[in-house]
């Protein structure tokens, strides 16, 4: 049986450089973290505060809505921790 030819791969070119790669950049975050642990608090002062007055506070025409406030903040600092780096 004949041997097989081995052929020989063309060596990289990269394409000529007709654009400069521009640097990207990076916004500072320090903004993500305080934000985002103010809005799980304030989720969890929303839901506390609830339980503690019995439905009376912090918004009474809602009423059992305001869980729904409180873990809608949470889910909001949640949101906000995507942009965390």
């Amino acid at each position: 049986m004949p041997k097989s030819r081995i052929r020989k791969k063309a060596d990289f070119t990269p394409p000529p450089a007709a654009k400069q790669a521009t640097a990207i950049k990076l916004t500072s975050r320090s903004w993500v973290a305080p934000v985002m642990l103010a809005l799980f608090l304030i989720g969890l002062a929303w839901i506390v505060l609830f339980y503690v007055t019995e439905g009376d506070l912090p918004i009474e025409s809602l009423a059992n809505w305001n869980i729904v406030v409180g873990f809608g903040f949470i889910a909001a600092g949640f949101g906000v921790s995507t942009q965390w780096k």
